[in-house]
């Protein structure tokens, strides 16, 4: 089972790893969409994934990463920022992680070293599914506005069939 303390560690460094991944969201090129989100915003996102990561990883919590991540999809496509970008940043986020742990840790016995892999095994099963669970809410909520766009301008061009009709200008 995963060390307890590892846990702690992240989440100890929570605002850390928060500053340093917040820099890297808003200067990669993979995320320019982010560049002009609230920094506020990616701040409290970011320190919110630090902070629960423990739970998240210690308890499988599928579901609470399902509403998580679902709801994220959605908000980027509300705020137009491209699926690939939010993709992107992501893997900035988990890439960023494990740099951290693993510049900051040295596994000097086969049980640390063990636990370590866990660690990256757990975070690995996390960012996997918050990209799936991500992207699918993401294209759900596209297909949906796409779908009311349709319907709109579907009513549109018959009211303005209508009106010609009509002869109502």
């Amino acid at each position: 089972m995963l060390s307890d303390q590892l846990i702690r560690i992240i989440e100890s460094h929570a605002e850390e790893l928060t500053r340093g991944t917040l820099e890297v969201l808003q200067s990669s090129p993979h995320t320019r969409a982010y560049h002009g989100l609230s920094a506020n915003e990616l701040h409290d996102r970011l320190f919110e994934i630090y902070h629960d990561l423990g739970h998240w990883l210690l308890w499988n919590t599928d579901q609470s990463i399902q509403a998580r991540y679902e709801e994220l999809g959605k908000q980027r496509f509300k705020e137009g920022v491209p699926l690939a970008q939010v993709l992107w940043s992501l893997v900035l986020i988990k890439e960023h992680l494990r740099d951290s742990i693993g510049s900051s840790m040295s596994a000097d016995s086969a049980l640390e070293l063990h636990r370590e892999r866990e660690l990256f095994r757990l975070i690995g099963r996390f960012f996997d599914r918050a990209l799936c669970y991500t992207a699918e809410a993401y294209e759900r909520e596209a297909s949906r506005q796409a779908a009311a766009a349709k319907a709109t301008h579907g009513m549109d061009q018959a009211g303005s069939s209508l009106y010609k009709r009509l002869h109502i200008h």
